[in-house]
């Protein structure tokens, strides 16, 4: 596990500076801020549709080829891509192509690279190595957009791409020495997907539903349903703070580039406090993702009326903390509710429904700014997360509460008939 952590902190250290300098690499190439926003469309279309299908492929193929297979197969594009750049050969409709198989091969990585790192650690370690792995990204987050600044200054764009590509191999060659812990899998999982019987020539017959059982998984269980809704509307109306603070700062703050630097350097401290602190849950629920949610939209209504940058500054540290342990609850329990054999596919449903949040989840907020402004924005999109948050938990206790037996003489004589027996 400790391996696998060094080399998480290495790759999203390079995820993070190759991410930091293509949007300026779009710029560049083109001049045009739609075409940037195209790019990152582009990348993100196939988490949408293709999901689902890379889920399958994780539950299908074993783990750690499918990781270190992915993550070569990512080195390779991000080489490819430095070259071109080096060369002067990279235009428009290659990088829309390159981002376009970043994207499909994404679909594949991400559950593969999620799910092998739970199978270093015992189950009920699970919700801490979760937790470290929320660390880890927080803090190559943090390097990785340094170290963009001085990559590209003393050697260029394409060196980020090249540093990228460098942390994807160093993955890939960590991978095969890792040593999953041995789970035993319940008899009841064993059989849920027989396996083809000797002879047949073909597929089981349940193998043809591979796609279909995670949706119907999915859609069949309240709790990953809630899951979803919490993450949608919190998506919808807040979390987007690079959006909204930035534009509160520099905006009715009278802040500048240096002050929101300043802020967002405070919501990645948050996140690392958020993702240690989530690393000692044991159990969490969605309820428990819920409240916290919650929480965080409330927040995130008061800071929306903040009257000062310094006053911005206390707030926005909680609301990172907040955020970070609800997303490493929520986590949790997406990777750990499903049956082994069916968790690929989970996390893979889970990643189409965050892509389409992640896709409407800015237009919308930038509407819901033009009309109310920054301070609007926030404290409107707060109070219809808290809202939305706190009618689900309603409803869910009506649904759920005890039915109310009335007591009418009829059943208080039948409750006394035995006892009369008895005594007779």
């Amino acid at each position: 596990m400790r391996w696998w952590s060094v080399a998480n902190f290495v790759s999203n250290a390079g995820t993070w500076m190759q991410l930091t300098v293509q949007n300026l690499l779009v710029l560049q190439i083109t001049g045009s801020a739609a075409a940037t926003g195209l790019s990152m469309s582009v990348q993100a279309a196939p988490g949408l549709l293709m999901s689902v299908a890379g889920g399958a492929a994780v539950d299908r193929w074993p783990r750690k080829l499918t990781a270190a297979a992915s993550q070569a197969l990512l080195g390779a594009v991000a080489f490819l891509t430095a070259f071109l750049v080096a060369f002067d050969q990279l235009n428009l409709g290659i990088l829309m192509a390159l981002a376009a198989v970043t994207g499909v091969i994404a679909t594949v990585d991400g559950p593969a690279c999620a799910l092998l790192g739970n199978d270093l650690v015992r189950t009920e370690d699970v919700p801490s190595a979760i937790g470290v792995g929320s660390l880890v990204h927080n803090a190559g987050r943090l390097a990785g957009a340094a170290l963009a600044g001085a990559t590209v200054g003393f050697l260029g764009t394409g060196a980020a791409y090249a540093a990228n590509g460098l942390s994807f191999v160093f993955v890939a060659c960590v991978i095969p020495f890792l040593r999953p812990v041995h789970k035993t899998v319940p008899r009841a999982e064993r059989g849920a997907v027989p396996a083809p019987r000797r002879g047949d020539g073909g597929a089981a017959p349940q193998d043809d539903m591979t796609v279909r059982q995670g949706l119907a998984f999915f859609m069949r269980r309240p709790r990953l349903v809630a899951l979803a809704g919490i993450s949608g509307i919190s998506a919808m109306f807040g979390r987007n703070y690079g959006l909204t603070l930035a534009v509160l700062v520099t905006g009715p703050l009278a802040g500048g580039a240096g002050a929101f630097g300043t802020v967002s350097t405070v919501l990645a401290v948050g996140g690392i406090v958020g993702a240690v602190l989530g690393a000692r849950l044991r159990k969490p629920s969605v309820r428990l993702v819920g409240t916290l949610a919650a929480a965080g939209a409330l927040l995130q209504v008061v800071a929306g009326l903040s009257p000062s940058l310094a006053v911005l500054l206390v707030l926005v540290l909680p609301m990172a903390v907040v955020e970070s342990v609800s997303d490493t609850a929520g986590t949790t329990v997406l990777q750990t509710d499903p049956p082994a054999h069916l968790r690929g596919r989970v996390l893979g449903v889970w990643g189409s429904i965050r892509t389409l949040w992640g896709l409407a989840g800015p237009p919308a907020l930038g509407l819901l700014m033009e009309l109310a402004g920054a301070r609007g924005a926030l404290v409107t999109g707060g109070l219809l997360i808290a809202g939305a948050i706190g009618a689900g938990c309603l409803l869910h206790r009506r649904r759920t509460a005890p039915p109310v037996v009335l007591r009418t003489e009829e059943t208080v004589a039948a409750e006394q008939r035995p006892a009369l027996i008895t005594a007779a």
